[in-house]
């Protein structure tokens, strides 16, 4: 049996979820198996056009920027362990799953989104100018689609679907603190969305992005009592980034290079919302295009570039644990 995206299950393991893009396995009683398929989702329904190759740029950029923010904060842990594919997954499936998979930490994740936003566009653009606010926070009358936020990057938490039908909706940081159930943790959230936002913007920058808003979610580590940094971290999907070169206040749109010309493009089309629409070629490729641009300027290589070094090290690992068999070790 196979996924709409042609990644098969995995029946030698147990499947925990599956979601609209995700697949998650359980490989022990502290350790999970991501799976990031090629599947589209987008105004919470999942289309049936998948796009080729997305599950492993996505988890590469992911594995990236754990390593980048890990490094610059020292306090902040994530549930990245390891791009290595488990032994449970056969031989005949390994080239289709390494690269799309991570092993992870379990966590108790929070259900809440932790949104950062820079500039105001899109949808906070929609709020300002029907009230003057932004997720519920007064701004100032006089700003400009596309405009940084005069005071710098704002905290609108929202809640997490997690059925069919349901949207995830703004809520304030109070709101947040009760559906987390712990002043503390609710505090940790905030404060280290806002730091690995700050840290993340900078380095985008220097590679010629803007970081105009993203979306983060956490998990509490009950061993530890810690909260963890987990999910897709700051991808074309779950983030807005714009070409520097490109950035026009006031432009009425800015030249993005992720999701949002798919989500607009089914908005336009009059089916946004709509589970199983397909996508036409033109638009795979173009959105395809957005994000191993997004990828080539964050990383510094393609993500083919990428993925041919972590095959070639799989290989070698491979090579080299056969040869311990071989001499009897």
């Amino acid at each position: 049996m196979s996924s709409n995206n042609h990644t098969p299950l995995l029946p030698s393991l147990a499947l925990l979820s599956r979601g609209k893009v995700r697949d998650i396995y359980t490989l022990n009683s502290t350790t999970l198996l991501l799976i990031t398929t090629d599947r589209v989702s987008a105004y919470d329904v999942t289309l049936s056009t998948p796009l080729p190759s997305k599950g492993p740029l996505l988890t590469l950029l992911t594995a990236h920027w754990s390593r980048i923010l890990t490094a610059a904060i020292p306090s902040l842990r994530t549930h990245f362990l390891t791009l290595s594919l488990p032994p449970q997954i056969p031989p005949h499936l390994r080239p289709i799953y390494l690269g799309r998979s991570m092993q992870v930490l379990t966590l108790l994740p929070f259900k809440i989104e932790a949104i950062v936003r820079s500039h105001i566009t899109r949808e906070a653009w929609d709020s300002y100018m029907v009230d003057g606010t932004v997720c519920g926070l007064p701004f100032p009358p006089g700003l400009q689609e596309g405009q940084a936020f005069p005071d710098g990057p704002i905290y609108t938490p929202s809640t997490k679907a997690s059925n069919p039908g349901e949207h995830d909706e703004d809520i304030s940081e109070s709101e947040a603190a009760l559906i987390i159930g712990n002043t503390h943790h609710a505090r940790r959230i905030k404060d280290l969305s806002m730091e690995i936002y700050n840290v993340a913007a900078a380095y985008a920058l220097e590679r010629g992005l803007i970081l105009a808003d993203t979306k983060f979610e956490f998990g509490l580590d009950e061993g530890t009592g810690e909260v963890l940094l987990m999910d897709e971290i700051l991808t074309p999907e779950s983030s807005r980034f714009w070409k520097v070169e490109g950035w026009r206040v006031g432009a009425g749109g800015q030249e993005g290079v992720d999701k949002q010309y798919l989500r607009d493009w089914l908005k336009v089309s009059g089916v946004n919302g709509q589970a199983g629409v397909g996508l036409p070629e033109e638009v795979v490729m173009k959105t395809g295009q957005m994000y191993e641009v997004a990828f080539r300027r964050l990383v510094g290589k393609s993500s083919g570039e990428v993925m041919g070094e972590l095959a070639a090290a799989a290989a070698a690992a491979a090579a080299a644990a056969a040869g311990e068999e071989e001499a009897g070790f």
